[in-house]
This record gives structure tokens, C-alpha cells and sequence, in this order.
């Protein structure tokens, strides 16, 4: 730490490292020419190191060009941190994981209510499906979609959800509505590739008493958010879980074919290590994941 000069001699060189010449720097630091060259002298002795050639326009030694973006970065972190700081004061900072269809689907049209209800909260969201590690401190806390096995985390249901057809309204204009689950069969139906998460047209036809033959599709998609957003353009029946086309059924932009009950054998869970869920900001996020949760569950 000896060789950290004061931090204006270090804005004196990042500022000359964007410049041609001391007075242009000088200028944008509201300083004299001399003031610059001053501080930047003082820095090459400190260190023991030429940092610019001189001439007509400065040009930085190959020293000068290694410290340089170290420089530049360190004061675009101390300028982000702070702002950083700012926007947290008087509230708490809740870093939150959770998959990018729950995040973008469920949880973002319902921020904006957790906002109103808890504006001390600051949330930095993060999605991702990956396994989630606390010792990391990637999150506070996360959302999972599974089976409620989380050994050694506190963990508490959410809901679950339905699995069912769903189509454009314009595909059904232009190939008719199916009678009967049997009638799919006749139909483009929308795939996943792999994710076992993901629903199975073989898995609902079983529950509806039908056999299965191989899809012939010609494209499979790699996420729900894909396959949905085909379904939406009109080019097949998507099998889906109900949480992931609630605004699309509500809007009439999505229709749901057939009223047959297939609960999803899997539910979203709020998870985090034991004794987080106590502290009061994680209560506060944690209460409103339920209610709203609870809100879903007696609309389906």
C-alpha cells in the first residue's frame, strides 16, 4: 500500500491517459497545465516508472499502457459502488436466484406490487437454472422448481401448477379446435428438446388414457420461453405449465384446450440456508411470495 499515491494524482493520469496533451486533461479536471504535469511527475518518481513519452502529444510507455485500464477500472468501480450505495440507502439489498421462465413469466409482471408493498426492499434478481450454492454468496435466497428436496436449506411450497395444451387462436382459425385429446394427434405439437423439467406430451397422454406415437417435429425447441413464443406465432400446440401462460390465457393470446386436470409433478419452492429465513427483510419477501402464490392457487 506504500506505492498508492493520492487519489487526485490518480485521476491527473487516468484523465492524461485520454487525452493528447497535459492542457487538454488539465482542462477537463478544472486544473492549471502545470497542476497535471505536476502530479503526474510526482506519480513517476513514486513509482519508478516513465509513464508517457513526451512530444508534441503524449503517448503512453508500454509501463503506462499496463496501469492504465487497472487505473481506469478502479475508478469506474468506486463510481458504481457508490452509486450503488446511494440507491441502497435506508433500504436492504435481497439478492434473489431463480429460473429465467419463473423470473420473466411469473415474477416480473408482480414486482411492481411488491415495490408498493415493501419499498424498503431492494431486490437484485439473478436467473439462472443451474444448481443453487449459498457458499458462494451468489443469493439470499432462490426460487426452485422441483420436488421440495433440499437438504440442509430451509425450503417452503409455493404452489404448484397444471400442465395443459395450449394454441393461437389463429391456428385453431386456420386448423379447427380438436374434439378430444385423440384429435392432437392430427395437429403440429410443440416440443422441448431434453430438460427434464420440462412437461411431456407422452407423459400427458398416458394420464389421459391415450397411446403415444414418436413426434415427427422438425424442430425442438430449447426452452419453455421458445416453445411458448411458437405457440403464440401460430406454429403449433404447446404442452405447458399453467404459471408460464397465465397473462397469454387471461389476454386471449394463448387458449387452453381441454379442461383435463394433470398436476405438475413438480412445485416452486423458497429456498435458502437455515435461519436466513428469520431476518426481516427475507420475512417480508418471503410472506409476499406466499400471498401472491395464494392469490394464484385460488384463481386456477
Amino acid at each position: 500500500m506504500r506505492d498508492l499515491p493520492p487519489t487526485a494524482t490518480l485521476r491527473a493520469f487516468e484523465a492524461a491517459t485520454r487525452h493528447p496533451t497535459f492542457t487538454a486533461a488539465a482542462q477537463e479536471l478544472h486544473v492549471t497545465q502545470s497542476a497535471v504535469s505536476h502530479q503526474l511527475k510526482h506519480l513517476e518518481a513514486l513509482w519508478g516508472l516513465a509513464l508517457f513519452e513526451r512530444g508534441q502529444s503524449l503517448r503512453l510507455t508500454a509501463a503506462g499502457a499496463t496501469l492504465a485500464p487497472i487505473v481506469r477500472e478502479f475508478f469506474m468501480s468506486l463510481e458504481a459502488a457508490l452509486a450503488d450505495l446511494r440507491e441502497q440507502k435506508g433500504r436492504v439489498r435481497l439478492k434473489v436466484s431463480t429460473t429465467y421462465s419463473f423470473a420473466l413469466k411469473w415474477l416480473l409482471p408482480r414486482l411492481p406490487n411488491l415495490a408498493r408493498q415493501h419499498p424498503e426492499l431492494l431486490v437484485a434478481l439473478d436467473t439462472t437454472d443451474d444448481v443453487i450454492h449459498f457458499s458462494d454468496a451468489q443469493a439470499d435466497v432462490a426460487v426452485r422448481l422441483g420436488k421440495g428436496n433440499y437438504p440442509g436449506l430451509y425450503s417452503e411450497f409455493l404452489f404448484g401448477e397444471q400442465v395443459f395444451p395450449v394454441a393461437s387462436p389463429e391456428l385453431l382459425r386456420r386448423l379447427g379446435t380438436p374434439g378430444s385429446p385423440a384429435h392432437l394427434l392430427d395437429f403440429p405439437l410443440l416440443a422441448r428438446d431434453g430438460a427434464e423439467l420440462a412437461p411431456k406430451w407422452e407423459v400427458w397422454f398416458q394420464a389421459v388414457g391415450l397411446a403415444f406415437s414418436p413426434l415427427r417435429e422438425s424442430v425442438r425447441f430449447g426452452d419453455t420461453n421458445m416453445t411458448v413464443e411458437a405457440a403464440l406465432l401460430g406454429h403449433g400446440i404447446a404442452l405447458v405449465r399453467s404459471g408460464h401462460v397465465e397473462q397469454e390465457i387471461s389476454d386471449g393470446r394463448l387458449v387452453r384446450l381441454f379442461d383435463v386436470p394433470f398436476p405438475s409433478p413438480l412445485a416452486y419452492y423458497f429456498v435458502c440456508p437455515k435461519g436466513i429465513e428469520s431476518q426481516p427483510h427475507v420475512v417480508s419477501f418471503r410472506q409476499w411470495l406466499l400471498a401472491e402464490s395464494l392469490k394464484l392457487q385460488r384463481a386456477v
